[in-house]
């Protein structure tokens, strides 16, 4: 005779199916719309006006708008100072605020900072959890930047922002002038390896969905992955979080670490390795600032020192989202690389007192770093 399962257990075993179906659901497209509109550098975008709560993380003189790169895919950008344009790219699952510390310490009378969010994160488009690729977050900034119109830049990249960033640039060649590489990697693996213990957990379906967003969350592990954990407080650990909440879809962190390639054969790996032979092609000035407390990427500094061997390196005891703990190296490097450029270019008398001044500052509180 056939056994039957018992009625309770069937009808939890029905029940874990739906939930599970419900969980790993794709997600919706969610667009911002914006309100009214603001000029930026002869360009007319969306504004965004921001809440309460973000706002009061940034200066009145910040542009906040929109760029639609593809029908219903807006990306947010945060825009401040004017001279030399400097594109600051974050990664998973921060957004463009996360360089807020950075441009505290810069001229910006001399120097624009140009912030944009990944899809999926902060205030851009959220997105169903199977339109994260590489290919098109590539695809998107690229398009934001050529919105943009740009005729040069210094670029800044961290974790996804690395990949993602440089992939972007390589899709309008001459337009980068600059790097500093902050705690990311530029290259495509070539044998089968998770980057960290949470990636390896979270790539299995259901298992990271309730690891990220039932039994805790990717937010609420932040901290732990700071040099100091205090430098990621309630208030900016909100200020990352709440728009994702707000918007209804919040798969774009546990997408985005799945995105992260463990192997030759991983959907992103092909996309890795344009980023790997653009990054190979380079030469331009470049700097290294490492936040060697982080448990994730600290030990690809070896790496990337070969990607860049002539670029100086500034090992700090910051973790992975140094951008909250060592703005003023990042600052520094920055200065230092548009200083470099405008001697090239004959420097004239009246920018360079100003870079001169701020790279002075910069480069006193990097003395004080800990090698």
């Amino acid at each position: 005779m056939k056994k039957i399962l018992p009625l309770g257990l069937l009808v939890l075993i029905v029940a874990f199916a739906l939930f599970a179906v419900a969980l790993t659901r794709d997600g919706e497209l969610v667009t911002p719309t914006g309100q009214g509109t603001v000029n930026v550098e002869g360009s007319v975008f969306e504004a965004l006006p921001l809440p309460d709560y973000a706002a009061k993380h940034i200066t009145a003189d910040y542009k906040s708008y929109l760029i639609e790169v593809e029908p219903g895919i807006k990306v947010h950008v945060l825009d401040v100072g004017e001279g030399f344009p400097l594109y600051v790219q974050h990664g998973n699952p921060t957004s463009g605020f996360l360089y807020r510390r950075v441009v505290e310490q810069l001229p910006l009378d001399r120097v624009r900072v140009i912030m944009p969010t990944l899809v999926g994160l902060g205030f851009s488009s959220k997105i169903p959890s199977s339109h994260h690729t590489l290919d098109n977050h590539v695809r998107w900034i690229n398009a934001a930047l050529n919105q943009l119109a740009l005729p040069e830049l210094v670029y800044v990249g961290q974790d996804w922002g690395g990949p993602v960033g440089m992939g972007a640039l390589a899709r309008s060649p001459g337009l980068l002038k600059g790097v500093v590489a902050l705690n990311t990697s530029f290259n495509a693996p070539t044998e089968a390896r998770d980057l960290s213990r949470a990636h390896a957990v979270v790539k299995t379906p259901v298992v990271g969905e309730l690891v990220t967003g039932v039994f805790g969350s990717i937010f609420d592990t932040l901290p732990s992955v700071q040099g100091d954990p205090a430098s990621l407080p309630d208030d900016v650990l909100t200020l990352y979080r709440k728009p994702l909440k707000d918007s209804g879809n919040m798969k774009a962190p546990l997408a985005l670490m799945r995105m992260v390639p463990d192997g030759p054969d991983h959907p992103s790996t092909p996309a890795m390795r344009a980023v790997e032979e653009y990054t190979n092609s380079l030469d331009v000035p470049a700097e290294i600032i490492w936040g060697m407390q982080d448990p994730i990427l600290a030990q690809g500094l070896p790496l990337m020192e070969e990607k860049f061997p002539q670029a100086p390196v500034t090992k700090t005891q910051a973790g992975h989202f140094l951008q909250e703990e060592v703005p003023a190296e990042i600052a520094g490097a920055l200065l230092r690389i548009v200083a470099q450029l405008q001697s090239i270019q004959t420097v004239t008398p009246q920018v360079e007192p100003a870079l001169t001044s701020g790279l002075e500052a910069a480069e006193t509180q990097v003395d004080e770093v800990t090698e």
